[in-house]
């Protein structure tokens, strides 16, 4: 099979392309005709060894697909093969015209569900479900701040806290990425490149502050972020796009505000019944229109460092996908 492989660590330029051999599923894993793959931050981190997980050379980048299940291992029942599935394939071996995956982190979609469409479903749209609903305890009718609001999470989060119902403003640093923002449903915008992220978000909550902040940036956004918080505010930290921030500790006590942790992959791991209960929702959500995953680019195996380089200089907006 076709498969883009990490021979050595540094940039995407130094992937290659090459024909590696099939797999086989050993018991309880699928095989998957992979159909779509997600393009996503720690996919560049892993590359130059910035990850908190190590891989091990050689490697093959990508951790969720979406196809057919091809071949099952022994012991599966809760997949067959013919089904259309989307899965997690650990944190590597996606970006492949073949995956294998666990059978249990396998789920059919449903029929009106595209591959592009689901995959990332938990990278994304898991991280920022889980984080609004069981980290930040968002509620209808609070004020959701999304910094990175451009970037595949940010967009997510657009989406989800409107679903939550929620007033949503969305900061990114052009009016490109804003103008998208605005398209998928955030009710306002910040350009933080020309406006102060801080005073602005506190004008346009009439001094208030945001209730729940979803940070997938970090850097220097996150102080001015949390200087904007709301009385009993909830800061979640995502991610750290733009560097890992130091947060002057007085600005809780303060307010009275929470900055709170939200690793997806790690939930699934300590409590796998609620990355059920996740994932679950977000398909019913794709499945009847409530979620529409906004596919912005597609790329070939071939042309999978393009998607990556994209990636790491902050050029993406909303999702992009490798389609073997």
């Amino acid at each position: 099979m076709k498969a883009v492989v990490c021979k050595a660590f540094g940039p995407p330029e130094k992937l290659v392309v090459e024909e590696v051999a099939d797999l086989v599923p050993a018991e309880g894993q699928v095989l998957i005709d992979v159909r779509a793959v997600p393009v996503t931050f720690p996919d560049t981190l892993m590359l130059e060894d910035k990850y908190q997980f190590k891989a091990s050379l050689p490697y093959i980048p990508g951790g969720e697909v979406s196809g057919v299940i091809s071949a099952v291992g022994t012991g599966v029942s809760n997949v067959q093969v013919g089904d259309r599935v989307v899965a997690s394939t650990g944190v590597t071996g996606g970006f492949a015209e073949q995956a294998l995956a666990k059978a249990t982190d396998a789920r059919v979609l449903p029929d009106s569900v595209g591959f592009a469409e689901s995959t990332g479903l938990g990278y994304a749209y898991g991280t920022t479900y889980y984080g609004l609903k069981w980290r930040g305890a968002l509620k209808e009718g609070e004020t959701l701040l999304v910094l990175g609001a451009g970037g595949h999470l940010g967009m997510t989060a657009i989406e989800i806290g409107k679903l939550m119902g929620a007033r949503v403003i969305a900061a990114a640093s052009t009016e490109e990425k804003l103008d998208l923002c605005r398209e998928v449903g955030a009710d306002e915008t910040i350009n933080y490149a020309d406006e102060n992220l801080k005073d602005r978000a506190k004008e346009l909550t009439g001094g208030k502050g945001c209730d729940v902040i979803y940070d997938p940036v970090g850097g220097d956004y996150a102080e001015a972020a949390i200087r904007a918080s709301a009385w009993g505010g909830r800061f979640l930290v995502v991610g750290f796009t733009a560097g890992i921030p130091s947060v002057p500790l007085n600005l809780t006590l303060l307010k009275s505000c929470s900055i709170i942790g939200v690793f997806y992959g790690a939930m699934m791991a300590n409590e796998p019944e609620l990355g059920q209960e996740v994932m679950q929702d977000l398909l019913d959500f794709t499945a009847n229109g409530k979620l529409r995953p906004h596919i912005s680019e597609r790329y070939s195996l071939d042309d999978a460092a393009v998607g990556l380089r994209a990636m790491m200089d902050r050029k993406t907006i909303g999702k992009i996908v490798i389609e073997p």
